[in-house]
């Protein structure tokens, strides 16, 4: 098929976003596709730049607000319904983290394009970026999720109703960006004000303590469960894209119930949040049992350290295999 994957962007995941972009060009030329490079910031790829870019890293930290503010003052995204590598595509392959690629704008400009593309809808996947919209969906489906509060919120109203520590994170974000844990009144504000640098509206939550679960859902179909091990407290940027800051097990070393009971619980949220493709939902296991899911992500990390490929390895299915699914999905 003749194929067009979009990457980069504008978001703070712009440097993930190009990782998984070219990993996912490379697996698909492999499994035999016409694969073709656009950046809705800088426009069409060509092979030296591509090349070029292949031996860049992901960094320990996203790009800083200069470089962002350029190419969002230079963003194409509301032209693609009329270029002319979209409108050729036999399908879009979406490798686009945060921002308008994850808040469902790229999805209604590519439906109005009337292009086949991967991952979920314009609804779903704006509902999915929207933290407290997932977390009352969820509530509704019967999914556990850890209690939550909403700013504009006062500090002993905060920790009155959700205790120490809690976390506090920027509502619309990806890959952690903005998130602290706050253990004591004093680093409230502090971890506000830095959420509020990502995104007008700020969630706190309950601390759950206890294991990092992951698990991919592909077209319905949940693969094995993972657990992360980070060698900090919390599983940040810098720990999901440097290599030797995190340790993955997939399958996770946990109970066959437990196991089955993680599992069902990510499908249960992928249909109360109508998503379609392969999503990612995240959960926390505490000591006691307690599973709460923090959060779907729909269109989840394809690099090389990125937890999806490694599930789908231990599923025994191949990146190539993995991403030709993808598209044969979304074209179906």
């Amino acid at each position: 098929m003749l194929l067009t994957v979009l990457l980069g962007g504008t978001s703070s995941e712009r440097n993930v976003s190009l990782a998984s972009g070219l990993r996912m060009a490379a697996a698909l030329r492999q499994a035999g596709h016409v694969v073709r490079l656009l950046d809705p910031a800088t426009g069409v790829i060509d092979s030296s730049t591509e090349t070029a870019w292949r031996e860049r890293t992901v960094g320990s930290a996203p790009p800083g607000a200069e470089e962002l503010t350029a190419l969002r003052a230079a963003d194409q995204t509301p032209t693609l319904p009329m270029h002319p590598l979209i409108r050729d595509a036999e399908c879009v392959v979406l490798a686009l983290h945060g921002g308008q690629g994850e808040d469902g704008t790229v999805q209604a400009l590519l439906d109005v394009a009337g292009v086949p593309y991967t991952g979920s809808g314009a609804m779903a996947t704006a509902i999915a970026m929207d933290k407290d919209m997932t977390k009352r969906l969820l509530v509704h489906a019967g999914v556990p999720t850890a209690p939550w509060r909403m700013t504009p919120v006062q500090c002993d109203e905060a920790i009155g109703a959700l205790g120490l520590p809690l976390i506090v994170k920027p509502n619309r974000e990806g890959s952690t960006v903005g998130l602290t844990i706050v253990k004591e009144r004093g680093q409230f504000d502090g971890a506000v004000a830095e959420a509020l640098r990502f995104d007008r509206e700020v969630m706190c939550e309950t601390f759950v303590p206890g294991r990092e679960l992951t698990v991919p859902v592909l077209a319905g179909e949940a693969l094995p469960v993972g657990e992360i091990i980070p060698v900090k407290e919390i599983y940040d940027y810098e720990c999901k894209y440097t290599p030797g800051m995190a340790r993955e097990e997939f399958p996770a070393d946990l109970p066959a119930d437990v196991t089955a009971r993680v599992q069902a619980a990510a499908v249960q949220a992928y249909v109360a949040l109508k998503l379609r493709g392969c999503a990612r939902i995240d959960f926390r296991l505490g000591p006691d049992g307690m599973l709460a899911c923090l959060e779907a992500n729909t269109l989840p990390g394809m690099t090389a350290l990125s937890l999806v490929p490694q599930s789908a390895a231990a599923a025994g299915v191949s990146f190539v295999d993995f991403c030709d699914r993808l598209v044969q999905d979304a074209v179906r």
